[in-house]
């Protein structure tokens, strides 16, 4: 099975920080995989690490087999957490989508009738259509999520990395988000996310890495979301409750009433 992120030895922080050290990771080709683990663990870091945008103090990190600063903008699809965008610019639906088309090297300042139908192709399959000319400040949690996921896709990546796409949104959002996730999956895209709703990934994952500035385990949810990993995860005790394919995981730390 192909490659399609490898982190070999890889030590990696900011300036004199460093958040994790030695670390070795591989994400199949087609695989759909969750990074989950406690704030500040440096989930986000790894995201950027990989995604070239966050330099390495040591080791590789190579992106279909091939370093990651080599690799063409196009070929990798990001969102980020919604928590960093500024809802107040001026800026419709539209607009955002066609945002992604200027992560390759394109020189022309608008667009062509075939990007604005490339577009639109995209709005609706993400049901999103009925909001293009609208701005963003005015729309659900869960269309900004989806807008934001087509101005990720609008080049055809081959890698779609999402950072907390189901935070801040409801529970229907959330599921609804992560199964379309699934759907992208399904046609051969690999697709990386971090998340802190274990319950969501324990539903709709295929594949979770526990991080706490480092590997802790790695594998399919059922085999991996015990008490003894997801405790030395987190840092506290872990309830896991199963019901047939279901789980509920929850902090066993009692409230103070």
């Amino acid at each position: 099975m192909n490659s399609a992120i490898s982190l070999t030895d890889v030590t990696a922080g900011y300036e004199s920080t460093v958040v994790f050290t030695h670390l070795s990771l591989e994400i199949h080709s087609g695989q759909f995989a969750g990074i989950v683990g406690p704030t500040g663990c440096g989930k986000t870091t790894l995201l950027k690490t990989i995604l070239g945008s966050h330099a390495v103090f040591s080791g590789s990190v190579l992106l279909n087999g091939q370093p990651v600063n080599n690799v063409h903008n196009k070929k990798i699809g990001y969102v980020p957490q919604l928590e960093s965008v500024d809802w107040s610019f001026p800026v419709t639906v539209e607009e955002v989508i066609m945002m992604g088309l200027y992560a390759g090297k394109r020189l022309l300042p608008w667009q062509s009738k075939e990007e604005r139908e490339r577009v639109h192709d995209l709005a609706e399959k993400l049901g999103i259509y009925n909001c293009l000319r609208q701005h963003i400040a005015y729309i659900s949690g869960g269309q900004r999520q989806r807008t934001f996921l087509a101005r990720a896709l609008i080049n055809n990546p081959q890698l779609l990395v999402l950072d907390e796409p189901t935070s801040g949104v409801d529970i229907k959002t959330q599921h609804e988000v992560l199964h379309l996730l699934g759907d992208i999956n399904s046609q051969g895209m690999t697709i990386l996310l971090t998340t802190h709703d274990l319950n969501a990934v324990a539903s709709h994952l295929p594949w979770v890495i526990c991080f706490n500035n480092g590997l802790v385990a790695e594998g399919r949810p059922r085999d991996i979301f015990t008490n003894k990993i997801l405790a030395e995860t987190y840092g506290s005790d872990i309830i896991i409750i199963k019901h047939g394919d279901y789980y509920l995981i929850a902090n066993s730390t009692p409230l103070n009433l």
